[in-house]
């Protein structure tokens, strides 16, 4: 049974239509007309306990409305959303023990308290047993390499410090679902790589359910095997990454440092050659590359090869292009 179940939901934000000329802003105040913005059109999607998804889309497409949805902040105009199977804007609090939240620009931490307090803080929040408390208060220390900072205000925190603050603030609880907006945005590789690590241990060992939004599609490469792509505010694919560039970006590039010229290679299109080295573009759903590479072999002498995948953030990027 899906721990997130997602179904025609719809969001619509609406504002007093602007009047302009004199008084308008009074008239604009008193106005019956209104402009209906649908922030969210109809998303679809299911989630399996356990699961890593990556939720994607440029700005403005909808995922952050989704996000609070899902949390609770906000009601959906239409639709559906039952998350452990709790509607999460009608009983708020309960839905709030199931699940952990880390907003990349907002922290929960108090901001003139040490990361200590705060952290102690949120268990009495949750009502949390002093035991277990002591358990994971000292687990989540070791795992996120807190002790040097947690006697410091969160005022005066580094932001990849903070970060790893908010997580373990986020599942101090043991919720059973990880919401994370952007917990990478602005750190520098050490503190991505930290982050993305714990995050990872979570979904392996406690099977904790996670769904991921972010810009930085190196998170999603190295977490998710799934995503879900919106696009003003409608999903436009939902399955694997491998799925995902098999479908948009069927092409591979074998490069070949070589002495001489590959003008006519079976399979493949020369795309460039440069000092000694060839480009070729090949599909595997027609010519292998073990194939490719033995017929380059056979014919030339080659002295390095290498085969290059599509990136995830070139696949989206042509995605998002060719539908604008």
């Amino acid at each position: 049974m899906s721990i997130i179940h997602v179904e025609d939901l719809v969001k619509e934000f609406r504002r007093p239509k602007r009047r302009e000329g004199p008084f308008g802003t009074l008239r604009t105040l008193f106005t019956r007309e209104y402009t209906v913005n649908r922030a969210v059109n109809g998303v679809s999607f299911d989630v399996e306990p356990g699961e890593l998804v990556g939720y994607l889309g440029p700005n403005g497409a909808g995922k952050s409305t989704t996000i609070k949805m899902l949390t609770g902040i906000l009601e959906p105009s239409a639709g559906t959303v039952t998350v452990a199977g709790i509607t999460p804007w009608r009983e708020r609090e309960r839905n709030a023990r199931n699940i952990g939240v880390v907003f990349g620009q907002r922290s929960q931490l108090w901001w003139d308290l040490p990361l200590r307090d705060s952290l102690w803080l949120i268990g009495k929040l949750y009502d949390m047993p002093r035991d277990l408390f002591e358990v994971r208060h000292h687990q989540f220390i070791e795992l996120l390499a807190l002790e040097p900072f947690l006697d410091t205000p969160v005022r005066q925190l580094s932001l990849g410090q903070r970060m790893r603050g908010d997580l373990a603030a986020a599942m101090l609880y043991a919720p059973k679902i990880l919401y994370l907006d952007e917990p990478t945005v602005g750190l520098d590789v050490v503190a991505k790589e930290a982050i993305r690590g714990f995050i990872r241990m979570l979904n392996k060992e406690s099977g904790t359910t996670v769904i991921l939004t972010t810009h930085d599609l190196d998170d999603v490469e190295q977490l998710c095997e799934r995503v879900v792509l919106i696009d003003k505010g409608a999903v436009m694919y939902d399955g694997s990454i491998n799925t995902l560039k098999s479908r948009y970006a069927p092409y591979r590039e074998l490069v070949v440092h070589t002495g001489g010229r590959l003008d006519d290679v079976p399979g493949a299109t020369v795309i460039k050659q440069e000092d000694g080295r060839v480009w070729l573009r090949f599909d595997p759903r027609h010519t292998t590359s073990a194939d490719l590479i033995g017929s380059i072999l056979s014919r030339h002498a080659v002295s390095d090869l290498s085969i290059s995948e599509p990136e995830l953030e070139s696949v989206i990027r042509n995605i998002y292009a060719n539908r604008s």
